[in-house]
């Protein structure tokens, strides 16, 4: 019986892993995994009663254990065994071909999957200082991986390559030429649910997924990309991932006057202001409440905090959607994807609302229940729920690097 190849891929956030097992056997990355899973409350911060918690497939969460801070034991590489272990245990025949790593920010130099030496990962924490909520953790999952899976290669498949395509002028920051030579550019993120979409979307649509598209990537982190011809050509975020959209906790673009107030004038440290904007902005900083656009809903009606975090959430990305409209000059389809974009109807319904200048007409009844497409016939604009599958993505990436070397062992 012929040896089953698989690629295991981790996306490691601020307090969770997810993780997803991809069958490479018939020569490329199955889309569907064999088995996807998450470690949540990494640190404390959640999962069930601030317990740490995995699950495999749907199932009931089993608590986890922990160190409850012992010395030298680092809470997120430990949240790393019980992956590692349930890969041993469930899948013991397989032969792992790589593990594939989403790293958020890949610099200047990394636009292509990578196969990470000590080299590349020494560059990588180079970049901690643009991506603090995520890079440090996709180190410490490439660096627990490389010790616990010697022989079996670490790749970086990085969240900034889809935006290679960014013309010049939209790369560049109005900053001396210098800063640019020396990194100082618009990067863009999200990029492996973006490049997803440009597979999904040509399959699905054809030669309308190839004209004028918007794609609103809303989770807890958000952002929109301008396409045209399945390629990059604008988006919100830009140096860090801190700019753009409002969105759950951190605050989007604002003006750099209030960082200098926020230092000069009410004192605020690096780590305050870097806490403030990253942790305590967005929806929770506005709403008081949570970052949570379902918790916000359910209270808008009795409280106008919530009320107005959300009123202001949707302006932000209805005036960042013209933005983009206006570069591509003009609008045929628009997406929605990620957690919210995917799940929220009210949330669309109120977006797709202000656009009607764009000529959209919603449907309503195909929006409540999260349909595919959710325009109506007549809508000048096709509007469309388009689940994203940023695992497969780095699957694929990974496979293409190793996959000739494992079939030829």
């Amino acid at each position: 019986m012929p040896e089953q190849h698989a690629v295991l891929v981790l996306n490691a956030g601020s307090s969770s892993i997810k993780f997803g097992l991809f069958d490479c056997s018939s020569g490329q990355a199955g889309r569907l995994a064999l088995a996807s899973g998450e470690v949540e409350g990494i640190g404390g911060t959640d999962g069930i009663d601030g317990e740490m918690t995995f699950v495999v497939d749907g199932a009931a969460p089993r608590t986890l254990a922990r160190s409850n801070g012992a010395p030298n034991v680092d809470p997120y590489r430990e949240a790393l065994t019980p992956v590692i272990e349930w890969l041993r245990r469930a899948w013991p025949d397989l032969r792992l071909a790589a593990v594939a790593h989403r790293v958020v920010h890949g610099g200047q130099h990394y636009f292509e999957p990578v196969i990470v030496n000590d080299d590349v990962l020494s560059e990588l924490r180079t970049l901690i200082p643009l991506a603090p909520l995520h890079q440090p953790h996709n180190i410490d999952a490439i660096d627990t991986l490389r010790a616990a899976c010697p022989g079996v290669p670490q790749v970086a498949v990085f969240d900034t390559a889809f935006h290679r395509t960014l013309p010049r002028v939209e790369q560049l920051l109005p900053l001396p030429h210098s800063w640019f030579d020396d990194g100082v550019r618009r990067y863009g993120f999200h990029g492996l649910s973006y490049e997803y979409l440009s597979i999904a979307l040509d399959e699905a649509f054809g030669e309308l997924a190839h004209g004028r598209v918007i794609a609103a990537h809303l989770g807890s982190g958000a952002s929109l990309c301008a396409l045209h011809d399945l390629s990059s050509v604008a988006t919100t975020m830009g140096f860090s991932a801190l700019d753009g959209l409002m969105m759950s906790t951190r605050c989007g673009s604002i003006d750099p006057g209030v960082v200098l107030h926020l230092i000069e004038v009410c004192g605020l440290s690096h780590e305050e202001l870097g806490t403030l904007l990253y942790h305590h902005s967005g929806l929770q900083g506005v709403s008081g409440l949570s970052g949570d656009p379902r918790v916000l809903l359910a209270q808008e009606h009795e409280n106008e905090r919530a009320k107005e975090a959300l009123a202001l959430y949707v302006h932000r990305i209805v005036r960042e959607t013209g933005a983009l409209a206006a570069a591509l000059g003009g609008l045929d389809m628009l997406v929605f994807t990620a957690g919210i974009g995917e799940h929220s109807a009210p949330i669309r319904a109120r977006i797709c609302g202000a656009l009607g200048l764009f000529g959209i007409e919603l449907d309503d009844e195909a929006n409540r229940a999260n349909a595919h497409v959710i325009s109506r016939p007549t809508s000048r604009v096709k509007v469309v729920v388009e689940p994203t599958n940023e695992a497969w993505i780095a699957a694929r990436a990974a496979w293409s690097l190793v996959g000739e070397r494992t079939r030829l062992a």
